[in-house]
């Protein structure tokens, strides 16, 4: 991968990164605001606990996908970046461009998947 190709992707895994923490202020104070309202109607009671959870739960798998950005940073940085942990080829650009902190190539991350579905893990 050229010079050029890393700084894109550092931008994208900076900007998703900043992205998802900037989300996850305003749903802090978002929830942190409506905290303090009075619904004395049970059914709004209840539409807003269900979106609320709803939204941690979106908020849940982002905090997931915090480090996986950030080890794709480093590895950006340690010159490991768009390598396949598995079989060590290039992933494509293609597969980067829309998940730029993969860290196996498709092959080797289909291969990963049918042998969870299978093993039900």
């Amino acid at each position: 991968m050229n010079q050029e190709q890393l700084v894109h992707f550092r931008e994208i895994l900076n900007n998703k990164l900043n992205s998802l923490i900037n989300e996850a202020i305003k749903t802090v104070d978002t929830m942190s605001r409506t905290e303090e309202e009075n619904f004395p109607d049970p059914t709004d009671r209840a539409t807003l606990e269900s979106d609320r959870n709803f939204e941690l739960r979106i908020r849940d798998r982002e905090r997931k996908l915090i480090p996986k950005i950030n080890q794709a940073i480093e590895r950006i940085n340690n010159g490991t970046y768009g390598i396949c942990i598995e079989c060590g080829q290039e992933i494509s650009v293609k597969r980067l461009e829309s998940r730029p902190e993969a860290t196996m190539c498709i092959r080797c991350k289909t291969k990963e998947e049918e042998f969870e579905k299978k093993h039900n893990i």
